[in-house]
């Protein structure tokens, strides 16, 4: 029995062999420059967004939350106090269909509440929280 490493052409052969079971495994895959991202979103004041622009979102205020066993949810009474995870006098987050795109803080104005936003998330930093 003779052994394939010392001879130079059964190298070569096996390699061959080896080279062309990984192209067909791979379906003669290769790898492929692409080209670079570009930014191409559309500004806010283009024609094209008044299609959207009448859509209606669902706009929320979070004060706080925190996590609560059933059991504890049932004992819940009126007057009951729940603990929230938030500091008093902590910013809210503003929440448009559940997505964060600000904070603010709590307003009274003509005995209604409002917020007063004082962070606005930037869009492109919204759409870095979506990957």
């Amino acid at each position: 029995m003779s052994d394939n490493k010392d001879n130079p052409v059964d190298q070569q052969a096996m390699a061959d062999e080896w080279a062309a079971a990984m192209e067909e495994q791979t379906g003669g895959a290769r790898a492929v420059e692409l080209d670079e991202l570009k930014d191409e979103s559309t500004p806010v004041n283009d024609p094209k967004l008044d299609v959207i622009l009448d859509i209606p979102v669902t706009l929320s205020m979070e004060v706080g939350n925190t996590e609560i066993a059933i059991r504890n949810l049932l004992q819940l009474t009126q007057g009951s106090v729940i603990e929230l995870g938030r500091v008093a006098g902590e910013p809210l987050d503003v929440m448009v269909n559940g997505t964060l795109i600000a904070h603010g803080e709590v307003v009274v104005v003509n005995d209604r509440y409002g917020i007063r936003l004082t962070d606005v998330i930037s869009p492109q930093e919204r759409i870095k929280k979506l990957r």
